[in-house]
């Protein structure tokens, strides 16, 4: 039997119930969405991130960046590859794992925003001499009730918005760690070049000390001599310093120490750059901040809505009573609580509702502009960088070193000296460290394309 009290409520749980049903009944999931930020990943990486938030998981990550280092406590770790290294970041990056969260509190936002909101009780006793009387009152906010669809839908669509960010997030880290890789392996491969170079120079520094010494060459020819043997310790200083640099800022994407070995020379150059279809029209399906962006202007104009809705009355609570006293017959009865619009009429709410739908809407234009731009960009800078490290490859390293072969058969003839030969290895080694520099640049472009298109390019017309 319904007590007395709670048969005013049986319409409000009526109008509940039907609310609960239009909202639906969202639950924590295990992994808080994070499976669909995993497949966004494979899609576009080929690879998938890790969020370590038990002690389980946190060892399992550990046990495979070890095993993508190829150390097993008898050799040292060794970064075998840009996917490797894209691999460790993915599951070992601190920031990444921090960014993880957001999903987990955006979830719980969500189904918070899904939860019948609780009733209200109260109780108060009063006596005067003799006589006592108690009341008895149980509220529910009807306002709340009303507008539970609408609010689950905006934190839905607020929850997308956050997994999509997060899923870009995991393509800027990728895309980051490739780059700092391809730039600590083109410092190594400097800084052992650079290492031949100072050897050299240094036996070429005491072969002109001691002649010199005999007045077999001019001051000014050991005066060169020495000047570059010491230009060629300063390089190889600098070398050093900036090989050391590179890998600190790749370990620090890594989540490590920079304890590891690296290849010793840059992957080679495609043999030719895949015809790509539409690069703006690519950029804007498959970069998840242009979606991002669409997805929390979904959500704005809902929430405009919302406000615009509820401007004037803003609190509708329903509420049954019942009031006991000594001597009398209970008085049983229901009570509404609203807010009338007296002073605010609610143009100011709804004013800010629209500035901010309204700068989300620029927001948009600006994410599709950027993109448009980026990805605009970043194929030139692929092209050029490729078109320039090639020609350092088929065309000015072959010359070099058809140049130093032939001043070695005028030196072996006696028709050039030994400075003359010397002098020839030092623009050779110029040349040589340019086209380090130009294959390091095609890759870390080709980083900075996957990153602007959102994925890898797909095959199609060059535009």
């Amino acid at each position: 039997m319904i007590p007395h009290v709670l048969r005013p409520l049986r319409g409000v749980a009526a109008t509940a119930a039907a609310c609960a049903l239009l909202a639906g009944c969202a639950q924590l999931t295990p992994d808080a969405g994070f499976g669909q930020v995993e497949q966004s990943s494979r899609q576009r990486l080929g690879q998938v991130p890790a969020w370590n938030r038990t002690p389980e998981q946190d060892q399992a990550s550990r046990d495979r960046v070890a095993r993508l280092l190829q150390a097993d406590g008898q050799q040292a770790a060794r970064l075998a590859d840009a996917d490797s290294a894209v691999q460790i970041a993915l599951i070992n990056n601190p920031d990444l794992q921090a960014a993880f969260a957001e999903l987990g509190v955006a979830e719980a936002d969500l189904v918070q925003a899904g939860r019948l909101p609780n009733p209200g009780f109260s109780f108060a006793r009063t006596h005067a001499g003799d006589d006592i009387k108690i009341e008895r009152s149980l509220s529910l906010g009807l306002m709340r009730l009303l507008t539970l669809p609408a609010a689950a839908r905006i934190e839905a669509r607020r929850f997308e918005q956050v997994r999509l960010a997060l899923a870009a997030r995991v393509l800027a880290t990728a895309a980051q760690t490739r780059q700092a890789y391809y730039k600590a392996v083109a410092a190594q491969q400097g800084l052992l070049y650079r290492q031949q170079v100072a050897d050299a120079a240094e036996a070429a520094h005491e072969l002109a000390t001691q002649m010199a010494q005999r007045g077999n060459i001019s001051a000014l020819d050991a005066a060169r001599e020495q000047f570059f043997y010491g230009q060629a310790r300063t390089d190889l200083q600098q070398a050093r310093r900036l090989a050391t640099q590179d890998q600190e800022a790749l370990a620090r994407l890594l989540g490590m120490a920079p304890g590891f070995t690296l290849p010793e020379r840059l992957p080679e150059l495609p043999a030719k750059l895949e015809a790509a279809g539409d690069i703006e029209q690519q950029a804007l399906q498959q970069r998840l901040d242009v979606q991002a962006a669409r997805t929390e202007l979904d959500g704005l104009q809902a929430s405009l809505g919302l406000t615009r809705a509820t401007r004037f009355i803003n609190v509708l609570d329903l509420g049954a009573l019942r009031t006991s006293e000594s001597g009398k017959p209970p008085e049983i009865g229901y009570q509404i609580s609203l807010e009338i619009p007296l002073f605010d009429w609610g143009q100011a709410r709804v004013a800010k509702a629209e500035a901010i739908y309204l700068q989300g809407a620029h927001k948009l234009a600006a994410a599709v502009l950027d993109a448009r731009a980026q990805a605009r960009q970043a194929w030139r800078e692929r092209q050029d960088a490729f078109v320039l490290a090639r020609q350092y490859r088929d065309e000015l390293l072959p010359l070099r070193q058809r140049i130093a072969e032939e001043n070695l058969l005028r030196y072996n003839g006696m028709l050039i000296s030994v400075f003359t030969l010397l002098a020839d290895a030092r623009e050779q080694a110029a040349t040589v460290t340019a086209a380090i520099d130009a294959q390091r640049d095609f890759w870390i472009a080709d980083a900075g394309l996957q990153q602007a298109l959102g994925g890898r390019p797909t095959q199609g017309t060059q535009p």
